[in-house]
Parts: structure tokens; sequence; C-alpha cells
């Protein structure tokens, strides 16, 4: 009987097609590998090795050329060894019981070695501290705790007021928003007005919780008809930004009058970083509740304010938006913005930069964690201050010209005079 032939079998490992099946050269069961030279299974591979280390001589009962086969290779064990000397199956391929113990002690040292790897690159993992886990969390907190996203509180400010003359910024601004590189309200969040006779050393003193709106009044028919809504609108969130500086980890312990030129130099900074949480890339404008608080540019022209500003500022929303920040990046970098070293007034400049490093690295830190991809993130979000710096001095320069007439100037609220009014020198 001719015994069965599998070409597969006589393939060195380094030529074996990896598409055809495995086939054991011996019997033509299913193969798992090179044994001793040549493809079989786990049966035929035990086999040889049991009978190379026994010297074992087989004596076949027929006429010495048996076929071999999955169902009968137990019983002619002569014709089965001569199979697996005829496929190339070789005595030296085996190794003593010494070399065996050395292989698995090997695999075993090679497992330990990678499993001290993992550990290693686990511990080498970027992860925040249980400091700065806290500082984040004490951040997002005082945001949660200084910005209703229900805008609930919008009502309570005089109203707002579209109607009117349609200014030449107001043209300007309606063609801006037509191209969809447009256009909106710069101020925004948090609901709660101030009180009429409020005063800002008194608010850092004690942030209210409570507060009622400035007495309403008419507008006096110069075409800024938004200014009165407006004023309410930022003289609340400043009331908002000095609650959230107030829970900025050291900031209590500065010296008064380092917190007030603080505030007084970054309020309108972080207003604008506030307001990208409301602001919306579709049409440009800021979503703040029901359809009279959804804020386009054109709203912002009639409270005094022009495209010098309100473009630059639009842009710079559309930019921050686009970073899709986290929440808790983006509470990083209001602290971060508020706690700037050279704000004008500043004294104790090297405590003050302490704290906004501490920030900056606990900022990093958690880019690092979150976003393993995205080296440039912090330095996007670091030039976004820039930009903000840029939209502060034309702010400054507006509210100037705006603050100089007193029908105008009549129609802010005392905060927003006491912030914007009187320049840190």
């Amino acid at each position: 009987m001719e015994p069965t032939v599998v070409s597969t079998s006589s393939l060195p490992p380094d030529e074996f097609d990896r598409n055809v099946p495995r086939i054991c050269g011996v019997c033509g069961d299913k193969a798992t590998g090179f044994h001793f030279n040549a493809m079989t299974c786990e049966g035929c591979k035990g086999f040889f090795r049991r009978s190379m280390k026994r010297k074992a001589a087989f004596t076949c009962p027929f006429n010495g050329s048996c076929t071999i086969t999955k169902d009968n290779r137990r019983h002619c064990q002569a014709c089965r060894l001569k199979r697996c000397v005829d496929i190339g199956m070789m005595k030296e391929f085996i190794l003593t019981d010494e070399e065996v113990q050395r292989k698995k002690d090997l695999i075993q040292r090679r497992k330990e070695e990678e499993a001290q790897r993992e550990a290693e690159k686990e511990a080498r993992r970027p992860r925040l501290t249980d400091e700065q886990s806290q500082v984040i969390a004490t951040l997002v907190e005082a945001h949660h705790k200084t910005y209703d996203d229900s805008y609930s509180d919008f009502c309570r400010f005089r109203p707002p007021v579209r109607e009117g003359p349609v200014t030449r910024s107001a043209s300007r601004a309606a063609s801006l928003h037509s191209l969809s590189d447009a256009s909106s309200d710069s101020f925004s969040h948090s609901p709660e007005s101030v009180e009429t006779k409020v005063n800002f050393n008194n608010l850092l003193t004690m942030y209210q919780e409570q507060g009622s709106s400035p007495d309403s009044s008419e507008d006096d028919g110069t075409g800024l008809s938004m200014l009165p809504h407006l004023a309410d609108l930022v003289s609340y969130s400043i009331q908002k930004v000095i609650g959230f500086a107030k829970m900025i980890p050291g900031f209590r312990e500065l010296t008064a009058e380092d917190q007030i030129a603080l505030l007084k130099s970054s309020a309108i900074e972080v207003i604008m970083l506030r307001s990208n949480q409301s602001f919306n890339l579709e049409d440009m404008s800021w979503s703040c509740g029901g359809p009279d608080f959804k804020y386009q540019i054109s709203d912002v022209t009639k409270a005094g304010h022009t495209l010098e500003l309100l473009e630059p500022l639009v842009k710079f929303q559309v930019g921050l938006k686009k970073l899709n920040l986290q929440e808790e990046e983006h509470v990083l970098l209001m602290a971060i913005c508020l706690l700037s070293p050279d704000r004008p007034g500043v004294q104790d400049h090297a405590r003050i930069e302490v704290l906004q490093d501490h920030l900056s690295e606990i900022l990093q830190a958690y880019i690092r964690l979150h976003h393993p991809g995205g080296r440039l993130l912090y330095a996007k979000m670091i030039q976004k201050l820039a930009d903000l710096r840029s939209l502060n001095e034309e702010h400054s320069k507006q509210y100037r010209s705006l603050s100089f007439r007193p029908e105008h100037s009549m129609q802010l609220t005392p905060l927003v005079l006491e912030v914007f009014g009187s320049e840190v020198s």
C-alpha cells in the first residue's frame, strides 16, 4: 500500500503558504505547525518524540507499507514512524529534558519582563495628582455656582428693545452675518442683576447671591435701544466673575488691592470666555434661553459697540468653540486669564505668577492625560488669551467713547461704571 503524500510537509517554515490549510504530513490530521523539521499534528509530534527518546524498534505486522490516516495511525507504529522520517522529521531537533526546562524558563522570564515593561509604561503614563484633581473639581464647582445655563434670570434685566433707527454699524453687521462670517453679542450669561447702589469694593468683600435689577429706564431715542438690557447683562456677568474669582484657590489670600486690580482688568475677558458656552456656530449668535435672549451682532451695535470690536470678537468665539474644550479646560483657562500678574495696578506680581503657573501646569497635565495627540492644544488656548488682550483694549476704547456722553452713561449700572469707568493705573 502506497503511503499518502502531503506536499506541505516537506516545505521549510519560511516557504509555507499560510493561505493553504495546514495538514499533518504523517496522518493527514490538522497540523499545528512545524515540529522537528516537518508539518505535523500534535499527536504525531508526541509520537515521534517518544519513539526517539525510547529508541523504539517497531515491526510492521503487515507488509511494511501501511497507509497512515488520522483514524488508523495507532494501528501500525512501525509505518507511522517510517512516515515521520520520510517527511523529514529529525531526532536532532528533539530537546533534552534540560533543554525543555531551559526553554520553559526562558518563556517565563520573557513573560515577566513583558509584565515589568507594562508596569513601567503604566507608571510613566500621564496622570493628575490628588491636589491637581481637587483644584479642577473646585474650579468646575465654582463655575457651576456662578453660571446658570438656564439663563432664567435674564428676564429680570431691563427688557431688550431691538426696534429703532438702523445704525451704520447695525447695517454692516447685517451684511457680515449674511456672509456667515458673522456675528453676535460679546456679552453673555449669568443671570442675576446688581443692586442700584452697589460698590465694587463691597461686592468683592461679600459676593451676593441675590440682587435686583436696576430700575428700568426708557431709551433716549439715540438708537442705542439695547444699551439698558446689555448693561444689566454685563453688570450681572461681572457679579458672577467676582463670585468665580473668589473660589479660585489662592485668590482670597491676595491683598484686596490686587484682587480688585485683577478683576477690573480681566472682567471683560472672562465674560467673553464665559459667553462661549452659549455661542452658536450655526448662526453666529449667543442663545441664552428664549428668543428675546438670542443675541445677534446687530443687537450689540444697538448698545453702542462697533464692528471694530465685534468682528474680531466673533472670530475669537468661533476659534474657541472649534477647540471643543472640555469643561475642565474651559474653567482652567478662565482662572489662568484672571490670574495674570502683568495686569495694571497689580503689586505682588511674584505671588500671582506662582498661582497662574500652577494652574498652567495643571492644564498641561490635564491635556496630556485627555488629549494624547493634542500637543498644540495648550498653545492654541494660550493664544486665545493673547487675543482677549486685544479685544479688551478695543472694548476699553469703545467704552470710553460710549460713556463720554451722559445720556449713554446714565443707562449703565453702577457696577459697570465702577469696573470699566475707573482706569487702573
